[in-house]
């Protein structure tokens, strides 16, 4: 457990003593297993397994083994076995909470590496949850080698999914700002319109509930009959329309020693407006 508590929202004291953090300890209860197992999920991630494939030909291509560090790794991320099928790829999996993959507990605000350490580094669905996601990202380009490659996947069009762990959403042209330190590989929608309808969908019907039965009720029956607004965004993900309105983007780039400049940044637009 490498936290500095001077600069992290979590406690070591926390950790050590097993209290909750950003993951729930407890276990899950067999019912709840079976359900989360058979109700059909509201989200649709529709590039994650082929942007994994296209990062594990990029970091392979670096070194053997290549050694590549995931944020919030505590769970396996969507879309991530292509990289588990890769012998030459190792994975130090670090999160602030325990989880099943976690072998490093640290805060991505101050990562506990020298610098140019990695071959890669993977932060999926993690940069909202975080309280600087500017400086988590300086720290990302501090650990990477020279032309290092980074991919990441942010909410854009999702409600609050963190509790009191999630701060920030990003535009299309805000996440590339994100990443202004590097050289775009490739970009765009992982999650689509469908998903955010979904989602939008199911918190106007949460709002209506505090107590904690009903809102699972909730749940289950959005789960039950939402899920086939996902599959719209195999269809609408590569539309430039989605950009406005996606529920998740990614980015796949290169470390650089040159900083986009705002000028060119707006330039880079590619929605309908």
């Amino acid at each position: 457990m490498l936290i500095n508590e001077q600069a992290s929202v979590f406690c070591i004291d926390d950790l050590v003593r097993e209290q909750d953090t950003f993951f729930p300890l407890s276990q899950e209860t067999p019912v709840k297993h079976v359900a989360r197992r058979l109700l059909p999920e509201i989200t649709a991630n529709v590039r994650a397994k082929r942007n994994y494939r296209e990062f594990a030909r990029l970091v392979g291509s670096r070194a053997s083994p290549a050694l590549v560090l995931v944020i919030g790794g505590g769970v396996l991320g969507k879309g991530m076995e292509p990289l588990l099928a890769q012998p030459g790829i190792e994975l130090v999996e670090t999160d602030v909470s325990w989880g099943p993959r976690t072998r490093l507990i640290c805060d991505a605000h101050d990562i506990p590496f020298a610098d140019g350490t990695f071959d890669g580094v993977i932060a999926q669905a993690v940069l909202e949850h975080v309280v600087d996601p500017y400086r988590c990202v300086d720290e990302i380009h501090r650990v990477l080698k020279d032309c290092g490659v980074v991919y990441t996947e942010t909410p854009f069009m999702q409600q609050v999914h963190g509790g009191r762990y999630d701060f920030t959403r990003f535009t299309h042209l805000g996440h590339r700002r994100l990443f202004r330190r590097f050289e775009e590989i490739n970009s765009g929608v992982a999650c689509g319109p469908g998903t955010a309808l979904a989602w939008s969908h199911l918190y106007f019907f949460l709002s209506f509930a505090r107590w904690q039965p009903l809102r699972t009720l909730i749940r289950v029956i959005g789960r039950l009959t939402l899920f086939y607004l996902k599959y719209f965004d195999y269809y609408l993900a590569r539309k430039p329309a989605a950009l406005d309105a996606a529920s998740g983007l990614y980015f796949l780039g290169r470390k650089s020693s040159q900083a986009l400049p705002d000028r060119e940044l707006v330039k880079l637009y590619r929605g309908v407006g």
